[in-house]
């Protein structure tokens, strides 16, 4: 399939006839950002296409994992009311995440029975261990957008903190410092609920690897199955690396140029309730606008964008799902960006709610003030900030 885009890039000299030939060929499985050259959008289509794949145990899924592919629980790209399940155990305070009894991330699949030489092993779905004394699901993420996010400069989120400190000390957030994995350095995670991966690459490597079972450059050790790294890893049907690189690439790349989701229409009540949104507090942590730097794709080089986010760890009080990931502790989350939000029926990281209302009444912590604002606005800037909420 490489060697047929090729030539039509050969044969149309990146003419707008190319364009449109190589767009028809891309499978369903998002829309891209505009303004990408003949190049950018046969990455954009390639990675659309291991975005969409089944993987096969022959490929490498397993032995135990969470779907087949990752379309299946980000569909097009989007967010879907799927969710998996973390466990751990608070001792004294101090988290631990269970690792030798496969936590803290539930891989609810196994591939089945599996016959060697050795003999036979039955590979079976991960549960909750008696000793865990926390658990909690999170939902799908939308990764509409995201390229834009990756491409927002470290010292941009410091600056944000910082100023947010300066503002006021009581509603802060804070950078997570996580480590790159590909260049061994510390800096500032954007992606997850805990803000816990820095980029999109090592969020591919790490989906990969947790969700679906390929191990990748980047994430070389198979999940245990429920901790069991030795007896049940001896009847892994493919030990090899199942992922030499090329993967991990192709779904950065989709992701990378993947657009952001589509705003709805802009009314008066629209317009009037963002300005409720920003005076009651809510834009203080679901900041309207942020700025990419330099970036190869047009159209996130040097571009304003605006989801809602300054993509920041917050304490959240009893809306913190316990659960503690590097420097990220139990309490805090980080602040889920909001464009989009007119495509969601299930809220929170938990998809316990299904009422916007009543997701906003569940703010605490460093949230508590702007969600006691909510509820006592009046019924005409209440309906106003609602459908500025539903416009997103």
């Amino acid at each position: 399939m490489r060697s047929v885009h090729v030539g039509l890039i050969a044969l149309c000299m990146f003419s707008l006839v190319c364009v449109q030939a190589i767009a028809r060929q891309r499978p369903p499985g998002g829309i891209p950002v505009g303004g990408l050259t003949p190049s950018q959008q046969i990455a954009f289509n390639e990675g659309s296409r291991t975005f969409s794949k089944q993987y096969e145990i022959a490929d490498g899924r397993g032995p135990v994992f969470n779907d087949e592919s990752c379309s299946g629980c980000h569909r097009n790209g989007g967010g879907t009311n799927r969710t998996v399940r973390r466990f751990g155990r608070v001792d004294r305070g101090v988290f631990d995440p269970l690792a030798e009894l496969g936590g803290s991330l539930i891989q609810s699949r196994g591939i089945g029975s599996i016959t060697t030489v050795a003999g036979t092993h039955d590979f079976v779905g991960e549960r909750t261990p008696p000793d865990a004394t926390v658990t909690t699901l999170r939902r799908s993420h939308a990764l509409q957008g995201l390229g834009l996010v990756d491409a927002v400069p470290d010292e941009t989120w410091r600056a944000i903190a910082q100023a947010q400190l300066q503002a006021d000390p009581s509603t802060a957030g804070r950078a997570n410092l996580v480590l790159d994995l590909l260049t061994g350095r510390a800096v500032v995670g954007k992606f997850g609920w805990k803000a816990q991966v820095p980029t999109l690459m090592q969020f591919a490597g790490d989906a990969l690897l947790n969700e679906i079972g390929i191990t990748n450059p980047l994430f070389r050790s198979e999940a245990c199955p429920q901790g069991d790294c030795w007896a049940a890893l001896d009847f892994n049907p493919a030990p090899a690396m199942n992922d030499d690189g090329r993967d991990i690439e192709a779904l950065t790349n989709f992701m990378t140029m993947l657009a952001p989701p589509a705003r709805g229409p802009i009314t008066d009540d629209v317009i009037a309730g963002e300005q409720v949104f920003m005076q009651i507090g809510c834009g203080i942590c679901h900041r309207p606008t942020l700025r990419t730097g330099p970036s190869p794709v047009g159209a996130l080089n040097r571009a304003d964008f605006h989801p809602y986010s300054d993509f920041l760890l917050h304490d959240m009080g009893s809306l913190g799902d316990g659960i503690s990931q590097g420097q990220c502790t139990g309490l805090e989350m980080r602040t889920q960006p909001l464009w989009g939000l007119r495509n969601t029926n299930r809220f929170m990281h938990d998809a316990a709610t299904n009422n916007l209302e009543e997701a906003i009444r569940r703010h605490d912590g460093q949230g508590r003030g702007a969600r006691d604002r909510f509820v006592e606005l009046a019924a005409d800037p209440l309906a106003q900030l609602l459908a500025f909420l539903r416009s997103l």
